[in-house]
């Protein structure tokens, strides 16, 4: 194979900035050759604007037309898995855009299809791409700074306007999007304290629905985790407060992490703490630890870096940055705070299936579909908003 033959499935804000990176050549190896909405102005706006590009109404007509090789999932949160599934069991490799979908089981069911077929899949976790969040994984995986002890995210700078929820009449609704923060902008984070930090096997979460604007999800969420180790995190996030803050910080027992305003800022200790916290003669220290600083001067190469990664990996066996099967661990995250945060409780991972799924359906059946409809508006690049906000 000399070129990726690609089609999009979903060509809305993202769908639209991923069709324009492909049709400029921006990605070495793909090629873009089929587009896919069930909307029919739009459809009749992109065969305008792409006049070489096959334009489908349905996702399995156009998987089964054999002019893809692979397709860019971007349709709302809950039709992720069942197309992803569909495609790569009839041959086609698949990224998916973030969530995996709404739900970890059907996350976890992408990742055994692909497994079966050997077909290629993986999920649009652009901030994987970071530098600093790069650095720091490396950092902590390398022991550098001892065995990690606490993670502490505040990632508040997601703010999002009323016009924004408006915008959409599957957005910030539980049939539509599945939840709120946790499942649409803060994904990235939760992927990213998983990837840098480590999976928790217990979470307490407390959710805030419709707090600051007029919608049926959460604005804001805490999450409180636990780990084997005696670890322990904490992440909060929120759409609803601006200035915002992010703040990254990660402690160790012979160290310390913080990044934040484009900074990894590292603390090295001259031996473990646990070591002259019981040897020390004193009270307290009098050495001060080794500081030294990396500030972000690379840009993250965000979609485009996971899209030539994808390319590559299919056409040259490269590893994957965002394997589909990761996609499963900011799900259980998520899923587990709202059945926290409607239970009041600690929930142990991995929790029942069931009882997310009947959490999920209360949710939906106590609501009433929104009557916004959604415009029609394509992006030509790829929006500063949807990289690492400082």
């Amino acid at each position: 194979m000399k070129n990726v033959r690609f089609g999009i499935i979903g060509v809305g804000n993202m769908g639209s900035s991923h069709a324009a990176c492909l049709f400029a050549d921006k990605i070495e190896g793909a090629v873009l050759t089929a587009l896919c909405d069930i909307d029919e102005n739009r459809r009749n706006i992109l065969s305008e604007k792409y006049p070489n590009v096959v334009i489908f109404a349905d996702y399995k007509e156009m998987i089964s037309s054999g002019i893809v090789d692979a397709v860019i999932v971007a349709t709302p949160h809950p039709l992720h898995s069942e197309i992803s599934v569909f495609a790569m069991e009839n041959g086609v490799d698949v990224l998916c855009e973030k969530p995996a979908d709404i739900t970890a089981e059907k996350a976890a069911l992408s990742a055994e299809i692909a497994k079966k077929t050997g077909k290629k899949y993986a999920i649009m976790f652009n901030q994987r791409t970071n530098p600093l969040f790069k650095e720091a994984k490396r950092i902590v995986e390398s022991g550098e700074i001892g065995n990690p002890t606490r993670l502490a995210w505040i990632v508040t700078n997601w703010y999002r306007t009323q016009n924004y929820y408006d915008n959409g009449d599957w957005r910030a609704t539980w049939s539509g999007e599945g939840g709120g923060v946790l499942m649409n902008q803060a994904p990235h984070n939760l992927d990213l304290w998983q990837w840098i930090f480590g999976m928790p096997e217990r979470i307490f979460a407390t959710c805030s629905y419709g707090k600051y604007h007029n919608i049926e999800v959460e604005d804001e969420a805490t999450i409180l985790a636990k780990y084997k180790n005696g670890a322990t995190a904490t992440f909060i996030t929120s759409t609803g407060e601006y200035p915002g803050t992010n703040r990254l910080e990660i402690i160790g027992s012979k160290g310390k992490l913080v990044i934040e305003q484009g900074k990894l800022k590292k603390w090295i200790l001259p031996s473990d703490e646990r070591t002259f916290c019981f040897n020390h003669p004193f009270p307290t220290v009098d050495f001060e630890p080794e500081y030294s600083e990396i500030v972000q001067t690379e840009q993250e190469s965000g979609h485009r870096g996971i899209l030539q990664n994808f390319t590559d990996s299919i056409l040259k066996n490269e590893p994957l940055i965002s394997p589909g099967s990761d996609g499963i661990f900011e799900l259980l995250i998520s899923n587990s705070a709202y059945i926290s945060a409607d239970k009041g409780e600690w929930i142990e991972l991995p929790f029942d299936a069931k009882e997310y799924t009947n959490f999920l359906s209360s949710k939906v059946s106590d609501v009433q579909k929104k009557s916004s409809k959604s415009s029609i508006k394509f992006h030509d690049f790829y929006s500063n908003r949807w990289k690492v906000n400082w």
